[in-house]
């Protein structure tokens, strides 16, 4: 993580592990340069989010098969509780019946995925990232250049790209419902009223409403779960600084009574923040729905 001949500082550290595992769409490696660039691939967080997907859909398909009519186990109850929780809000917000069928478990295929996505803030800081620099050196390469991200949710790709995808289904729900002639009519005539001289304001605040939703929705999770994952490099280093000098010999309690303390109230931040995203999606798709 650091060059060659002393340990890394503070700052080296963190930037080390804020810097994400890039390629380009052939798979080499290489250096984002811009803010946005569609030439680089974050390739950690597309793995975490396949292999935590497939997780989750592990988990769902064994409670599926396990279920019983009887008086169920502890892991049936809370996967009902949990399905029959996804669905209320399903109904509370999407009215028509036939759309529930894909928004339901659509909306709890979003919060188990980010879940799982969030929760792997909770890993230690340096296990996965170490275990990797020591595959990268053993296949031959510098391990000061073998980067890696575990928390797909505090890349702001990922979440942007669920929030785009959200953005289309809501498009698409829009023409569905109402039809391209009527959603091109809403476009115009709301929210100020369908006179001609404010069909372009009107088109304008529609746009702007759509982006700022979408960008919204994407960075609320982005800026929680990246904030989540500095404060852990944070206390992490705090058990760095006591083995680096005598001084710091009493950080050691300090780092233990932070570090457990920040994982018992970050459970409630991923599940939150999780259970936020879903929620956010099914008014949007609900909106969809309705007519201005």
């Amino acid at each position: 993580m650091a060059a060659e001949g002393h340990a890394p500082t503070a700052s080296e550290y963190i930037v080390h592990h804020l810097q994400h595992w890039q390629v380009d769409w052939n798979l080499n490696p290489v250096v984002q340069k811009a803010i946005v660039d569609f030439n680089v691939i974050n390739l950690d967080s597309v793995l975490y989010a396949l292999i935590v997907g497939a997780l989750g859909c592990f988990v769902l398909w064994l409670a599926a098969r396990k279920a019983t009519p009887g008086v169920p186990g502890r892991f049936q109850a809370a996967v009902e509780i949990l399905v029959e929780m996804v669905d209320n809000q399903a109904k509370a917000n999407i009215r028509n019946a036939k759309s529930r069928q894909f928004i339901a478990p659509l909306a709890l295929t979003v919060f188990v995925w980010i879940f799982l996505l969030n929760a792997m803030d909770m890993l230690p800081v340096d296990l996965l990232p170490s275990l990797w620099g020591k595959v990268y050196e053993a296949a031959g390469h510098d391990p000061h250049h073998a980067y890696m991200r575990v928390v797909p949710t505090a890349d702001l790709s990922t979440t942007l790209g669920l929030s785009t995808s959200v953005l289309l289904l809501c498009l698409i729900y829009s023409v569905k419902i109402k039809g391209l002639g009527g959603w091109g009519h809403e476009l115009i005539t709301a929210p100020f009223g369908a006179h001609p001289v404010l069909w372009p304001i009107n088109l304008l605040m529609q746009v702007i409403e759509y982006l700022a939703k979408t960008v919204s929705h994407g960075m609320r999770l982005f800026g929680n779960m990246y904030a989540g994952e500095l404060v852990f490099m944070l206390i992490a280093l705090m058990g760095g600084a006591m083995a680096a000098s005598f001084s710091g010999v009493m950080l050691p309690i300090g780092h233990v009574i932070a570090g457990t303390v920040w994982a018992i109230f970050h459970i409630l931040v991923i599940t939150l923040q999780a259970f936020i995203f879903m929620m956010l999606t099914l008014i949007y798709l609900g909106q969809a729905h309705e007519a201005h």
